[in-house]
C-alpha cells in the first residue's frame, strides 16, 4: 500500500490501463506528497454492466468505483482533492458519467503496508514524504 483499485463499466486495452496507471500515480504522488514508487494501481475493467449504483426507485446505474487504501494522517481536503482528481481523470480519459463515479478510503498504519524494496513495513504518513526520499536515495 498505497493501493488503488479501479472499477470500470467498460473494456480497454493495456495501453489505455496503463496510461490510466501513470496519470493515477502522478497525480497520487503530487496530491499524497509521495515518491510514486510506493503506489500500486490496479484497473479492472468489468465491461458493460460490470458497475452499477442502485437506487431507492428506478433501475440502477451504471457506474465506476476507485478504492483507495492509504495510509492515515492525511486531512479531508486533501483526500477530498485527491478523489477529484481520479474522477477528472477517469471522465477525461474514458467519458463516464461523474455524477455516478464514487471514492471510498480506508486508511492503515504504516505497518500494515509490506514493501520489499523498502526492507520491511513502510513507515506512518508524517508530512511532504517526497524530498526526505529524494535525498536519502
Amino acid at each position: 500500500m498505497p493501493s488503488i483499485q479501479i472499477d470500470l463499466p467498460i473494456t480497454i486495452d493495456a495501453a489505455a490501463k496503463q496510461a490510466l496507471a501513470h496519470r493515477v500515480g502522478a497525480i497520487y504522488g503530487t496530491t499524497m506528497q509521495v515518491a510514486m514508487d510506493l503506489l500500486t494501481v490496479s484497473v479492472h475493467d468489468l465491461g458493460e454492466g460490470g458497475v452499477w449504483r442502485c437506487h431507492e426507485s428506478g433501475p440502477p446505474t451504471p457506474s465506476a468505483l476507485i478504492m483507495c487504501d492509504i495510509r492515515q494522517g492525511r486531512p479531508d481536503e486533501t483526500r477530498a482533492e485527491l478523489a477529484q482528481s481520479l474522477i477528472d481523470v477517469c471522465v477525461d480519459m474514458f467519458d463516464l458519467d461523474r455524477l455516478w463515479m464514487k471514492v471510498e478510503f480506508t486508511q492503515h498504519a504504516g505497518n500494515e503496508m509490506y514493501h520489499p524494496h523498502l526492507d520491511g513495513f513502510n513507515s506512518d504518513w508524517k508530512g511532504d514524504e517526497r524530498r526526505s526520499q529524494a535525498q536519502a536515495g
